[in-house]
């Protein structure tokens, strides 16, 4: 018998994600052991037609996801075989109408679009705040998907087979070939237009936006199957899907009530495991839902801030400070500490606990000395300012964090992630993989797909934290920052 034959190796398997942001799509390829084996990555164009919208072009981020899954396939030598399943996370609020052929109705409305504030104040001045937010979880803002699908029902000539969603629902459309019409429960826990209580569409809800609710996707677990893709030489089956921020709760390894992260990325998301219990916020923070795995749901708070790593970029694109945002860094260290500069970066509105769509962003306390180095420390020590508003809700929430796990673009920047310790006045856990995201899609897959059976098997693929502990108080700062805030609200 031939030894060469009988002792042939197994080739290695794969879980490949797809992750498509704000800004770009990525493909990662992960190992059985949850290690990144290659990446690809696209950026794609961003439209702005008026002031506060933002819009994507739904094909063009079809046409990422593909050339960037064959890309990475090709880079690493894989086929259809090896992939055990995908996973999907995606930018969350950003929403589409399409037809049968999967033929975008338009642009798609990007979660940083503040179109529908009026409709919103409507609902406000109505009184309808308190109810949205007991059956959704959410808040009348034009941040979530609900009010914008209404915009576009309203603006577009719908035909009779009309199908509408996040974006993972039209990837999962487009990847099976209009096989399969589906939503993951955080996706839907976006939209307003869910009951949180019971994870299924509201009548109510979709009464109140006037959307038809037989015309909405169906609601799955986190970790589930979503079809398969013949897209890529053969068939490979969608097994996990979470929305971005859910996404790396996930694969940060936050499967416990009390454990919270902070994703750095296009904005900054913070989120707290709450487990069982749906907590609604007496801080204007949100309640949503963390995963959903085998019917069970786990539920999180959050606060959600719009600009982050896309306010280092407006720096680098709109202000040429820099060709690479990493250059941040070292031009925020060289500042001079004794500016009085601040930031606040309100460029489509402030999130979490202001809730203002009509704010704009403003630089004070500019002199004659000022630099491009004191506007960019100002910058980041807005961003980790930010990130103290939400941190505050949550303690008057009843919060009692002992660290924050952190994630995302940003986090590269190890003089940000000490100003974060400083602010917070708080450990920083910075992981060994930062792909916490994409992780997290793949800990789905896995599980969504049996090749994982429960959430004590991903425990030992979590991995290891640098820590970050406070140096110097920066309160008094934050306090003249906070009281600068109030200038900039409408």
């Amino acid at each position: 018998m031939d030894n060469a034959k009988l002792y042939k190796p197994q080739k290695m398997k794969y879980f490949l994600v797809i992750d498509q942001g704000t800004s770009s799509t990525r493909a990662i390829l992960f190992n059985e052991k949850f290690a990144v084996v290659n990446v690809s990555q696209t950026e794609f164009k961003q439209f702005f037609p008026k002031d506060g919208w933002v819009e994507h072009d739904a094909n063009e981020i079809f046409d990422t996801v593909v050339s960037c899954i064959k890309d990475v396939m090709e880079k690493s030598e894989t086929t259809h075989k090896e992939i055990i399943a995908i996973g999907i996370t995606n930018q969350r609020e950003t929403c589409l109408l399409w037809d049968k052929k999967g033929n975008p109705l338009g642009k798609a409305i990007v979660w940083q679009d503040r179109r529908t504030a009026e409709l919103c104040n409507k609902f406000k001045r109505e009184g309808l705040d308190k109810k949205i937010n007991q059956i959704t979880g959410l808040l009348p803002d034009p941040y979530f998907s609900g009010t914008k699908l209404s915009w576009l029902l309203e603006d577009t000539e719908t035909p009779k087979d009309i199908y509408m969603g996040t974006i993972d629902t039209f990837l999962v459309w487009k990847l099976t070939e209009g096989r399969s019409y589906s939503v993951d429960a955080t996706n839907a826990s976006r939209t307003l237009l869910m009951d949180i209580n019971n994870v299924s569409w509201s009548e109510e809800m979709c009464d109140l936006f006037n959307i038809p609710i037989d015309r909405l996707p169906e609601i799955k677990n986190s970790a589930d199957e979503y079809g398969e893709t013949s897209l890529f030489g053969g068939k490979i089956k969608i097994s996990g899907i979470a929305g971005d921020q859910q996404a790396a709760l996930f694969g940060q390894g936050c499967f416990k009530v009390g454990e919270a992260k902070s994703t750095y990325g296009t904005g900054c998301f913070m989120m707290l495991n709450t487990g069982s219990d749906i907590k609604l916020s007496k801080s204007k923070l949100l309640s949503t839902i963390g995963y959903q795995i085998d019917g069970k749901v786990s539920y999180a708070l959050e606060g959600s801030i719009f600009m982050a790593g896309a306010s280092v970029q407006w720096l680098r694109d709109n202000l040429e400070f820099f060709s690479s945002a990493s250059e941040i860094e070292n031009l925020a260290k060289n500042s001079n500490k004794n500016s009085n500069v601040s930031f606040i970066p309100a460029f489509t509105g402030l999130g979490a606990p202001y809730w203002d769509p009509e704010a704009r962003g403003a630089i004070f306390g500019l002199s004659r000395e000022t630099t491009k180095n004191d506007i960019s420390q100002a910058l980041l020590e807005a961003i980790a300012f930010q990130t103290k508003d939400v941190f505050e809700c949550m303690s008057s929430d009843g919060v009692d964090l002992k660290s924050l796990k952190i994630d995302g673009g940003m986090v590269e920047n190890k003089y940000f992630n000490q100003i974060l310790a400083d602010v917070l006045n708080l450990k920083i856990l910075l992981p060994d993989n930062k792909e916490a995201t994409a992780k997290g899609a793949a800990f789905l897959a896995s599980l969504g797909s049996k090749h994982m059976n429960s959430l004590s098997d991903l425990n030992e693929f979590v991995g290891s934290y640098e820590q970050f502990t406070p140096l110097e108080s920066r309160d008094s700062k934050y306090k003249s920052w906070k009281s600068l805030v109030t200038k900039i609200l409408a």
